[in-house]
């Protein structure tokens, strides 16, 4: 349905409204309120965002109706957790026999640490409240984490000697972030597949990985290695359909919604 803005219609200065009209047999459509956050089709008022298409690329799911700005950070956030996740699944993983988790600190420094946290605040100005709070608390997980690993903190020499208290303490860290994760599941259960795939599968991956951290289970920590893969790969699909357009791409992401959404 093509929707024609008419500029040159006078608008109602009581409710600030910019009326548009179409000819496609539905009526009057028009857009109003103090930030037009409002669109009117016939005799039925939305929320302008109700009508917007989500899917996992924008980061939508409970966005604030307010002025924003006409970029979508989400794809480079996305992006960015998933580099850094990938690379640390592997490793945990144990991929090609590799076991010490090293190689992945700087990225999660400075690709999943500070470029998530950039990205996230973007989303503060575009008035996305769950895209603000998911990739500040995930930027700042991955520096966390980061922080953990390098010596110069002091964290990994505070457990010398007891490296099971070292364990048993990373294991309280990842169940903290498990529990945080699971509750951005149940803010995705009306979203699409893929989003909220991305979350479960993130929150299995903290849950596996805190089980192996307090019981010493290699088998259980490879087992979050794997999920956590997986949960990489979810995540550059979401990028992926953040940004791929008919104008750029000959591939473009079909969100598949879940039941209480339905895509416009």
């Amino acid at each position: 349905m093509s929707i024609v803005e008419n500029r040159d219609t006078h608008s109602d200065t009581s409710n600030k409204s910019i009326p548009t009209t179409v000819d496609q047999g539905v009526g009057r459509i028009h857009v109003h309120g103090d930030s037009h956050e409002y669109v009117t089709i016939g005799n039925q008022r939305f929320w302008r965002h109700e009508l917007m298409q989500a899917f996992g690329g924008s980061l939508t799911v409970g966005a604030t109706p307010y002025p924003k700005i006409n970029i979508n950070p989400a794809p480079v956030g996305l992006s960015a957790f998933a580099f850094t996740t990938f690379v640390l699944s592997m490793c945990n993983a144990q991929a090609m026999g590799i076991k010490i988790t090293n190689v992945a600190v700087g990225a999660a420094c400075f690709y999943g640490g500070l470029v998530q946290i950039f990205a996230g605040v973007a989303e503060f100005f575009a008035a996305n409240t769950f895209g603000a709070t998911a990739l500040c608390s995930y930027g700042a997980f991955w520096l966390s984490f980061a922080a953990i690993n390098i010596p110069a903190f002091g964290i990994g020499a505070a457990y010398k000697g007891d490296e099971e208290m070292l364990e048993n303490a990373v294991g309280f860290f990842l169940t903290g972030w498990a529990i945080f994760t699971f509750m951005l599941v149940l803010l995705t259960l009306k979203s699409t597949v893929a989003f909220c795939a991305l979350f479960l599968m993130l929150c299995l991956t903290f849950i596996l990985l805190a089980a192996g951290a307090f019981t010493g289970n290699v088998g259980v920590h490879r087992a979050g290695g794997v999920t956590g893969v997986i949960t990489a790969f979810l995540g550059w699909y979401n990028a992926f359909a953040g940004t791929a357009t008919k104008q750029n791409s000959y591939f473009i992401a079909h969100p598949i919604a879940l039941p209480g959404n339905v895509l416009r």
